[in-house]
């Protein structure tokens, strides 16, 4: 019998016969798959019997109709994707013509300025210097470090820096004002945030971006307009004055402040005036510069802020064909550089810096935003994006807040106890901090009349940033556990206290809730879940769970980047959007231009450096260069509330508190700093420990006796030999314990790569958990078996990471490892082949 599809599924040809369906049976059809795309037989007949206008189509031309329509949907959402692809390319292609055409304007500049500067050395026949010469060598550059004439304030005078603002925008934004250089690992294509470049040999630092957005020129005005919206560092921007021009324009002065990153510098403020209009090809233009040289209209110094200025920046947004906009974005600034301590400097003179918290932040931000638009369905925690996006925004303005602690907020400092490492300061009208209420609700402690923030900032040796933010995220209890817990469940009864994160105790583990939300800045919004993390309010045995609210960003090694921070608060498990929120945490910051090499898939150890020693760190010849150094700087605020008449008491604790924290923020990145290893790629000696060397002898003694055969061949006779081949093994190998609930307690590189997991971590794995149900059955059928012959084969199958991850494996082995006493001391299992589901 023969039965093939009509166009556009409207009927079937069956036995020679047309029958075309009619609207009635279309929409029937439609409303089901739009419930089930892929309706099993039954499901069909079911809707044959369940619709009679369906009673005279057969079954199988049901499932004809359904493969028609998911083979259309299909095309239609290809064709969708190549046509918004195609966009894309044109839009880039548009861009990087521009680009070249400035190129080579530049070049050509280059050239003519070469050529007269030789021509007029050949010249000179006096070593006076040549004023004419230098004139024009520098000419591309005079404009932008000259003193231009004062002016007043008058709507003429704002009118006639405006335009000044617009052209010398303009000439950075698509002219030969400023030598742009490709940022480094930013490459340009369809999928790329765009194209990013930086100064080179300008005065203050700049950097520009161009790309396409999925918004409308006004729209894309409108959003970048709101910098404290999508500008993390940018604290607030007020609007002191507003002009309309002839043209159409407008004309703002504004007054903007900016956070400090670290406790090491004070923050910045910014006097500007902001045109906006739109160009003769349609185009709309946001520039701004400040207004450091107008007469009769300044703003005055304001306290713990240290004025800083903007070169002509800006905004040039063009309409698109299609839809969308291409954008330009220009951020040129003096931020005062010479006020910071020297080893802070770097930070505040590098255009790579300025390039990724600036400008493309604010192109993530345009293209998260275009997201959301097209994407507006909930995520987790039934949120919409957007109001994801605003959490994780309030989180990370609280701890700049903390950071900061300015006076109009309520901020006061507290005496010190004669050391001046934690500066403790006290905040006795909280309802000003962010809008806070006066209570929590159901369960978590009240605030009384006052909040504490503990901070302090210490320099790292040659850690990057993002391994160790990783690790303070995946391993709280390295840091957290610091013995607070008896004065905080002293403080409990005494009244209300809540220390962030609290140490876990005995019992407690630390439980991550599903990701929430992958928000612009390539962050992570979560929820954590300490379970028996915080003692009762009431007189109870058992610890209550705490819950946190937790940013995480900067954590891709791979990504050009140079800030990575840990933030979190705790919250009621059912919080609202505009609960308070208290945030403290982690923010560090590299301060040297030079990327960091190391592997962004490397594992992280603590317990490598720290307890086994040679071989277990973060793998050999990773860190072949040992002899270079990189320094970052690491600043830590935490805020405690409590009651106004403990603020001395809590403030005794929370020195000691975060004095702790410092010194296991400190041990964990001396562990995992690569300057433990030396330049032939092995742990110092000291870090070494016998027990570590002396289960791989047991290890690879008893597979021989055993199995008969060798398990690695080390290049020498030393235990040092053979635990560093151990650790290289290409197959996964874990040890684990003999007992009731097996748990690991070793594995080699392979083996922590397989399970998503590092050595600190790996004790909390039992054997059962990376099994399903079936590796299960057959590995409890397969101990006794291990535990009498010595040895056991396992078929391949499947095994889940710490993650959750499934893990195929082509087999393997498993046998008993026997101490000196020939005393079965642990089981060690080999899994070849894996890989990844």
């Amino acid at each position: 019998m023969m039965s093939m599809s009509c166009k556009d599924g409207k009927g079937v040809m069956d036995n020679g016969k047309y029958v075309r369906y009619t609207p009635e049976q279309v929409e029937a059809l439609e409303r089901v798959y739009h419930e089930c795309p892929k309706p099993s037989s039954i499901r069909r007949q079911q809707l044959i019997r369940d619709c009679p206008i369906l009673s005279n189509i057969e079954t199988k031309q049901i499932k004809v109709w359904f493969q028609n329509r998911r083979c259309r949907e299909k095309q239609r959402k290809e064709a969708s994707r190549l046509q918004s692809v195609n966009r894309k390319l044109n839009a880039m292609n548009k861009l990087l013509m521009e680009e070249n055409d400035r190129l080579q304007k530049q070049v050509s500049h280059l050239v003519y300025e070469n050529g007269y500067f030789r021509q007029h050395t050949q010249n000179a026949s006096l070593p006076s210097k040549d004023s004419s010469c230098e004139s024009v060598v520098t000419s591309s550059q005079q404009h932008l470090t000259s003193q231009h004439p004062p002016r007043d304030a008058s709507p003429a005078g704002l009118l006639s820096i405006a335009e000044e603002t617009l052209t010398e925008f303009l000439s950075k934004a698509t002219g030969t004002a400023v030598e742009w250089v490709q940022m480094p690992g930013m490459k340009p294509g369809p999928d790329s945030i765009g194209i990013i470049a930086i100064s080179h040999g300008c005065p203050g630092v700049a950097a520009r971006a161009c790309g396409l957005v999925g918004l409308e020129p006004t729209r894309v005005s409108e959003i970048l307009k709101d910098r404290p919206a999508w500008f993390r560092d940018c604290r607030a921007v007020d609007v002191l004055n507003v002009l309309p021009t002839a043209n159409g324009g407008t004309i703002e002065v504004l007054y903007m402040q900016l956070y400090a990153p670290t406790t090491l510098a004070p923050a910045r403020d910014f006097w500007l005036l902001r045109y906006t209009t739109v160009m003769e090809d349609g185009s709309l233009v946001v520039c701004e510069r400040s207004l450091s040289n107008t007469q009769n209209s300044s703003m005055p110094p304001v306290l713990s802020f240290t004025r800083a200025e903007i070169l002509p920046s800006g905004y040039l947004i063009r309409p698109c064909d299609g839809g969308g906009s291409v954008i330009h974005i220009v951020d040129h600034m003096n931020l005062e550089a010479w006020n910071v301590p020297e080893v802070m400097r770097p930070l505040y003179e590098s255009s790579t810096v300025l390039a990724q918290k600036t400008t493309m932040a604010a192109l993530r931000h345009l293209k998260q935003i275009s997201l959301e638009v097209s994407q507006s369905s909930a995520t987790n925690w039934g949120r919409q994006p957007a109001a994801l996006r605003a959490l994780s925004h309030k989180l990370s303005r609280g701890f700049n807040e903390a950071i900061n602690g300015f006076a109009d907020e309520g901020w006061s400092l507290m005496g010190t106890d004669g050391m001046d490492d934690v500066t403790i300061l006290v905040n006795s009208s909280p309802d000003k901090l962010m809008g806070l209420s006066m209570s929590f609700s159901n369960g978590l402690p009240a605030i009384g009349h006052v909040v504490l923030c503990a901070k302090a900032s210490m320099l790292l040796q040659n850690v990057p940033p993002a391994i160790l933010v990783r690790f303070l995220r995946e391993h709280r209890s390295e840091w957290a556990d610091c013995n607070v817990d008896a004065y905080s469940a002293a403080a409990v009864k005494v009244g209300p206290c809540s220390f962030p994160g609290s140490r876990m105790g005995s019992t407690g583990s630390q439980v991550t809730l599903p990701l929430a939300h992958t928000i612009e800045h390539e962050e992570l919004l979560e929820v954590v879940k300490l379970e028996g993390g915080v003692p009762c309010v009431e007189d109870s045995i058992m610890p209550r769970d705490m819950f946190l609210l937790q940013l995480c960003g900067g954590m891709d090694e791979s990504a050009v980047g140079t800030c990575a921070e840990l933030i979190f608060a705790p919250i009621d498990p059912s919080f609202a959007d505009d609960a308070p929120l208290l945030p403290s945490g982690f923010r560090i910051i590299c301060l040297d231009s030079k990327k960091d090499s190391s592997s962004p898939s490397r594992t992280l150890d603590l317990a490598s450096a720290l307890e086994v020693g040679s071989a277990v760190n973060k793998g050999f010849g990773e860190y072949n260069d040992a002899s270079g150094s990189t320094r970052s700087v690491m600043t830590i605020a935490f805020e405690f509330a409590c009651e106004s008449h403990m603020q001395d008491t809590v403030a005794s604790m929370a020195r000691q508190y975060v004095r702790s924290v410092i010194s296991s923020v400190q041990r964990v990145a001396l562990a995992l700093s690569p300057s433990h290893l030396n330049v032939y790629g092995s742990l110092l000696p000291s870090l070494g420990t016998p027990e570590a060397h002396t289960l791989a002898r047991w290890v690879c003694h008893s597979y021989r006796c055993y199995l008969g055969s060798e398990l690695v061949k080390s290049a020498g006779e030393g235990s040092d030999s053979i635990l560093k081949t151990l650790w290289h093994h290409p197959d996964a190998v874990l040890c684990c314990s003999i007992k009731a609930m097996p748990v690991f307690n070793f594995a080699n590189q392979s083996g922590l790569d397989m399970l998503e997991t590092t050595l600190v971590a790996l004790q909390d794995i039992t054997l059962e958990k990376i099994f399903d149900d079936n590796g299960r059955k057959s590995l409890s059928s397969q101990l006794p078996q291990i535990m009498q012959q010595g040895f056991a084969c396992l078929q391949g199958g499947i095994c889940l990471s710490s993650m959750s991850r499934p893990i195929s494996y082509e087999r393997a082995l498993a046998w008993k490892v026997l101490n000196e006493e020939e005393n079965a001391h642990c089981i060690c299992f080999m899994f070849m082949n894996w890989s990844f589901v």
